[in-house]
């Protein structure tokens, strides 16, 4: 399978491996932390790069704060996922919005990356 690569930089690589692992369905395949983890959901291979990887010391010290850039997963019952997710503590950082394509709310892994949980479908 051909994956999608997204390296997210994070201050705790093993925090980051339980919130896309116990929360997001996705698949530990490296764990070399407290450097670098490797997880998988589908096509998307999202490399977590704690402050020692290579990847981590690449970043100008001037872009060392999350931006607008988010992940987009796609799920089958958006509320469900919300009060699953709520009910686990996660933090949101929207409400859910409604729009022509579908509904969607952005939440934060531990290091203040976004995430966007997405349902297709035309609002209710």
């Amino acid at each position: 399978m051909t994956h999608a690569n997204v390296r997210y930089v994070v201050d705790d690589v093993q925090a980051g491996i339980d919130f896309y692992t116990t929360h997001l369905g996705f698949a530990l395949n490296l764990n070399a932390a407290p450097a670098f983890a490797d997880v998988t959901r589908g096509p998307l291979r999202l490399l977590l790069s704690g402050p020692t990887s290579s990847g981590a010391r690449a970043t100008p010290a001037d872009t060392d704060t999350p931006g607008r850039n988010r992940i987009h997963l796609v799920v089958d019952d958006l509320e469900g996922e919300i009060a699953r997710l709520k009910g686990a503590g996660v933090v949101f950082r929207s409400e859910l919005v409604k729009g022509p394509g579908g509904s969607q709310i952005l939440l934060a892994d531990p290091a203040g990356n976004l995430v966007e949980l997405f349902q297709a479908g035309t609002p209710a």
